[in-house]
């Protein structure tokens, strides 16, 4: 037998891997005592079913309990607990009514679907609100309608105070820490200038860059720049960007730097983690060329910067804006929900899928209909990635917790022995969660199903229906949400990538002149780019031909990258005594790009063509313009 034919295919390998992640055991913690506290605080009161139902709101709580700075920890929890005792009470209101049930249940569907496109927190509470609706319209709740959303959102406030319990103590310290983060992955983008290391370094850089500023700038929005603390943070942020605006500028030059240079950013790190403020002692090596100015002047104001114990506000640039006012953001996304054709592409999709499940469950006698659109609400989610892939994780996934489930429903007897059980699979939720979402269905499926059988005491005969509730939610959810849209089958990189050439066609232009925008402008190419690698990584777990097609523009995501790369290095080199370019030499390099930007909005394939791009001798564009032929050697419009 061949051996090739025994190998599985890339996009499933790349689904099934692992992604190696670090454990947060604080959240470990917190999991297994917010879901266990509730179970026998119920077992104790002789009311199981309502210790139950807040383990549930403790599990959407423990699910939302990602973020690092505290005030994050608040909004990522609290705003989805509100939003979950709405679904709860919505849903409890119609349970029984039949069509009525599938009609409402459908409506909060394409809301859901709506809010999700907000952002990170709304795509949350547009989850809890959905999931709710479904549990509280299949399964019926105990007491008056009021106590199951009171005991769900109970158990998502218990997470929440125990995610908040060192605030007074630690406040700042996660925001501190993150750009103290941000400052060593620079110090080994340094490391790795003129080595072949340095575009992974790089992108490192970039995704930090975003998180330490999205962390501080979201704190700085509600102090209105009065934190002496925050306006010192993002002093430090934008300190160390000119550093790795020097950093193209030394990996182009081909040789690595001293590591006097790397180990100093290091030791600046340690200062901005720690708060210290005093005389920083750089030892760094003498600058000979334009390149090693650059690094050199860059590294000293950065010290500098960080040793000023006070910083004035007014001297604080945002380098990519401050958030607008809370309320001013909320009508802002309101509009854009109303108004967005893709926020009502992604609704009408989830509650089209809603609205035929609950239709076949209404219509088909399936026990526990509610866990079909459960399962269809986690697999569509259109902000979570490839739908597909998640039907096929979904699956997986659930087979795997199934084998636990059915251990511990078989062995442990039900009652006080299920505080213990719970114990014990609780912190598995966020320790698999940032592995893969196979992983996370795998240790969420027996805690649900644990919980379940404490509310309906069906023991293991809940095993073979949710298998098959599962497999007909992830076929309705590939069929009605994935196969019926044609968008489905063809990826997104080309056309975000186009964007991206467009708008480093006027950073080459702001770069030399005299706008003041470059670096701002810079700041926001990387985070787009970063958002197209992360597009073009889920792409290629999609199936042939969507992931092969995807396969193919990477070479143009990376090279867009070096273009952006080499403009940053000739601004930086002119800034330190290279020649100016002329406006003519700016203007052809920008006409190019604008070029290929058409051309890659109108291409479906990629096609290598000839270009002609030359320049003065000696010019500091001459890396850029390098680039930029790569580029269009590998698509052109035709």
């Amino acid at each position: 037998m061949s051996r090739i034919g025994l190998t599985p295919p890339d996009w499933l390998v790349r689904n099934l891997q692992s992604q190696q992640t670090p454990v947060n055991r604080p959240a470990v913690a917190r999991a297994a005592l917010a879901m266990t506290l509730p179970l026998a605080i119920g077992l104790s009161l002789d009311q199981p079913a309502y210790g139950a139902l807040a383990s549930m709101g403790a599990l959407s709580g423990v699910i939302g309990d990602t973020a690092d700075a505290y005030r994050m920890r608040l909004l990522n929890i609290a705003i989805p607990q509100v939003f979950g005792a709405i679904g709860v009470t919505l849903g409890s209101l119609v349970f029984g009514h039949g069509w009525v049930a599938v009609v409402a249940v459908t409506c909060v569907a394409l809301v859901s679907g709506m809010i999700s496109t907000i952002g990170a927190v709304a795509s949350v509470s547009g989850l809890l609100l959905l999931l709710n609706s479904v549990v509280g319209a299949g399964l019926p709740m105990p007491g008056d309608w009021w106590l199951a959303p009171l005991l769900m959102t109970g158990g998502g406030l218990l997470v929440l105070l125990l995610a908040l319990l060192a605030w007074p103590l630690r406040s700042g310290v996660p925001e501190r820490a993150a750009v103290a983060r941000t400052y060593r992955t620079v110090a080994d983008l340094m490391e790795a200038c003129g080595r072949p290391r340095y575009d992974e370094a790089r992108h490192a850089v970039t995704q930090s860059l975003n998180q330490s500023y999205d962390l501080v700038l979201a704190r700085r929005a509600r102090h209105h720049g009065r934190s002496p603390e925050l306006t010192r943070l993002l002093a430090q942020l934008n300190a160390i960007t000119p550093v790795v605006e020097a950093a193209p500028a030394a990996h182009l030059s081909g040789t690595p730097l001293a590591p006097e240079i790397p180990e100093a950013v290091r030791h600046l790190a340690h200062a901005v983690e720690t708060g210290y403020t005093g005389p920083t002692g750089l030892n760094l090596p003498v600058p000979v060329s334009e390149t090693a100015r650059a690094v050199d002047h860059a590294l000293r104001h950065a010290a500098e910067v960080v040793a000023v114990p006070d910083v004035d506000p007014r001297g604080v640039d945002d380098r990519l804006g401050r958030p607008a006012a809370l309320g001013v953001r909320a009508a802002r996304a309101a509009r854009n929900v109303a108004l967005s054709a893709g926020s009502w592409r992604y609704g009408l999709r989830l509650a089209l899928c809603i609205g035929l499940a609950q239709a076949l469950v209404s219509i088909v006698p399936v026990p526990r209909s509610y866990w079909v659109a459960l399962t269809i609400t986690f697999v569509l989610k259109p902000d979570f990635g490839s739908v597909f892939s998640r039907a096929l994780l979904r699956a997986l996934g659930t087979v795997a917790g199934l084998v636990v489930a059915a251990a511990v429903l078989s062995q442990v007897p039900r009652g006080w022995w299920d505080v213990p059980a719970m114990l014990l699979l609780a912190p598995l939720i966020p320790s698999l969660t940032p592995r893969g979402y196979g992983y996370q269905t795998a240790a969420i499926t027996p805690v649900i199903l644990l919980l379940s059988d404490v509310l309906n005491h069906q023991g293991t005969a809940l095993l073979m229906p949710r298998l098959l509730d599962s497999l007909m939610g992830c076929a309705i959810a590939l069929v009605a949400g994935y196969l019926l849209w044609p968008e489905s089958w063809h990826t997104r990189v080309g056309d975000r990538l186009a964007d991206a050439v467009a708008d480093t066609a006027r950073y080459v232009e702001s770069a030399f002149g005299d706008s003041g925008e470059g670096a701002r402008t810079r700041r926001r190419l990387y985070r787009d780019l970063s958002a197209i690698r992360t597009e073009f990584q889920r792409a290629l777990t999609e199936p042939p031909p969507t992931g092969r097609r995807a396969a193919a523009w990477w070479p143009l995501v990376v090279a867009v990258e070096r273009i952006v790369d080499a403009t940053t290095a000739a601004r930086v080199r002119v800034r330190h005594g290279a020649a100016q370019p002329s406006a003519a030499e700016v203007e052809q390099v920008v006409l190019q790009l604008r070029e290929l930007a058409d051309g890659l909005r109108e291409a479906e394939i990629l096609y290598a063509v000839r270009t002609d791009l030359t320049g003065p001798a000696g010019s500091v564009l001459e890396p850029l313009r390098q680039e930029v032929a790569a580029a269009r050697a590998i698509t052109a419009p035709t």
